[in-house]
């Protein structure tokens, strides 16, 4: 334990990061929500459609070939009780990569039970609210000893586009995704609300609703599918909000949300049925920032994973003042928040949309 904080408090807050290198930031590409579900990602996925394959190839070849023939089968059976648009969606990746849609059934709910990271919701003097999230993933999924970083880690960022979701020709939401996968953990909605979610670390995990589901309970709502769902259907802060409060889950998982007047900035802790916590923006009590990363608020983090004390000690020290794009990219910037699994940052304001730049932290780096 004394080994490993003294190895992750080495790195002192970073103020050199930003801005990050042109080459790091994210292209964009659209995705027409008024074409049909089988269609809307085809343009986007084809160019690509080599490296998403590479990247399921991560997780399948781990998996025994006759143990992949079963779960391939017990997969597709699956698909074809999750809800539409995303099955449909699915099926259009799976055709247009040429997998079963059984692999691209297990790469979309993978993120569902296995993502690491880090999200921040910070208020300027002036009322501006920034919101900005590192998604980590990858760990234990393979080493690349010859670039000394996780492999599955290695070909995300192969495939990382920030997506402009439009209809009649006009931008409904934006967000940062891995192409293939239909869902969203990263998105906003200008003029009203951005929204990040991180996996909730709990006994609890994604397991238990994903086995409900399957033995027929489907009133609960997978979070990436959620999340679509609120981006295109509600048209406020607090409706986004109700929604994301109220409605149950596969997985336990927390929701950062933020809006667009100033306080409007909230972590939504969440178990399969209902909310545990609410952590609120509370500038008149000095509370301009919110920092959520995999537990529970009220508790201790683990020492082996403690990205939350560091991440307090950098935005203390950037303070109010200076909340923005360049404090925000370099508290996120500064290890352990950047560490080997680390794919990307994000900064979205329902002003300005949303950036992406690809991360990649250098050795020596801690592993998670």
């Amino acid at each position: 334990k004394q080994w490993y904080q003294r190895r992750v408090r080495v790195e002192k807050c970073r103020t050199d990061t930003y801005p990050p290198p042109e080459s790091s930031t994210l292209p964009t590409v659209v995705v027409n929500l008024d074409d049909p579900p089988e269609l809307r990602w085809k343009p986007a996925i084809e160019p690509l459609k080599d490296e998403i394959n590479d990247l399921i190839s991560t997780v399948t070849d781990y998996i025994n070939k006759n143990v992949l023939a079963v779960a391939d089968v017990l997969l597709e059976v699956l698909a074809k009780t999750l809800p539409e648009p995303y099955r449909s969606e699915m099926k259009g990746v799976a055709d247009t990569i040429g997998l079963p849609e059984g692999h691209i059934v297990l790469y979309n709910i993978f993120y569902e039970v296995f993502s690491v990271c880090t999200s921040i919701v910070a208020e300027d003097p002036q009322g501006q609210l920034y919101h900005a999230r590192n998604l980590d993933f990858g760990l234990f999924l393979g080493w690349d000893n010859s670039n000394d970083t996780w492999l599955m880690t290695e070909r995300l960022r192969k495939i990382i586009r920030n997506v402009d979701f439009k209809k009649d020709g006009e931008t409904v939401f934006q967000s940062a995704s891995f192409l293939g996968y239909v869902g969203l953990m990263t998105a906003v909605k200008a003029p009203s609300f951005a929204l990040t979610l991180n996996e909730r670390f709990n006994k609890e995990g994604g397991f238990i609703g994903i086995y409900q589901w399957i033995m027929g309970d489907r009133s609960a709502a997978w979070m990436g599918f959620l999340i679509r769902d609120v981006m295109e259907n509600a048209n406020s802060y607090s409706e986004a909000k109700n929604i994301l409060m109220t409605h149950k889950l596969v997985a336990p998982a927390y929701f950062i949300l933020s809006g667009n007047t100033t306080g409007e900035g909230v972590v939504i802790t969440r178990s399969l049925t209902e909310t545990l916590d609410v952590q609120a923006l509370n500038i008149t009590n000095g509370r301009y920032y919110l920092l959520q990363t995999n537990y529970d608020p009220w508790t201790t983090c683990p020492f082996y994973d403690d990205r939350r004390t560091p991440g307090n000690i950098c935005m203390k020290q950037w303070k109010q003042d200076n909340v923005g794009f360049k404090s925000l990219f370099n508290v996120l910037s500064t290890k352990p928040n950047l560490n080997k699994l680390t794919v990307y940052t994000s900064i979205l304001t329902v002003r300005d949309g949303l950036t992406t730049w690809m991360q990649d932290c250098k050795t020596p780096c801690t592993p998670w």
